[in-house]
């Protein structure tokens, strides 16, 4: 009975019988090299689509078609004031600013630090972020105090039969 236990069922000394020594080696470094550069070309071809479009998109080269929005007339703005407003979406916040009789501008009102709420202030002439005492120009909305680094997004106005029109957003400055 202890010879049965004992017993090996093939003419091998060994459990290795099964390997092949000449196919031993089938992956050395230079195969798994060939095969990492091989899976990081086929990850960055497939990936290709989705960064020309992201690229598009960040280098302003995709061209955004936006529904004209009635600000406000031109009688209900006096120059100096501001008017709060919502622009491309209902849900992203603009800010409206008559520095003339015939002068307006108007920028996304989020900062370019964290996305705090950037507020007008009349007597200072400038756009305040009361988070980290940010400052941007009114005029051409580039930062000018504090973290910011990047000017707001402005938006492009059109006044027409007495109204104030919103009609596109440079979302990405350089």
């Amino acid at each position: 009975m202890t010879d049965r236990k004992n017993h090996i069922p093939f003419d091998e000394d060994n459990y290795t019988h099964n390997i092949e020594r000449n196919n031993e080696r089938m992956l050395d470094r230079r195969g798994f090299m060939k095969t990492l550069v091989g899976a990081a070309g086929l990850f960055a071809i497939s990936s290709l689509p989705w960064g020309t479009i992201a690229a598009k998109e960040l280098m302003g080269l995709a061209k955004k078609e936006y529904p004209r929005k009635k600000i406000a007339s031109l009688k209900a703005v006096a120059v100096g004031d501001s008017v709060d407003f919502s622009f491309p979406g209902e849900h992203d916040s603009a800010l409206l600013i008559r520095l003339s009789e015939t002068r307006f501008v108007a920028y996304q009102n989020a900062c370019t630090h964290l996305r705090c709420p950037v507020f007008w202030k009349k007597e200072e002439d400038k756009m305040i972020c009361p988070c980290h005492h940010g400052e941007f120009s009114a005029k051409t909305g580039k930062p000018v105090a504090g973290p910011p680094r990047r000017p707001l997004p402005q938006i492009h106005l059109k006044v027409e039969n007495g109204f104030i029109y919103a009609r596109g957003v440079n979302r990405y400055e350089a």
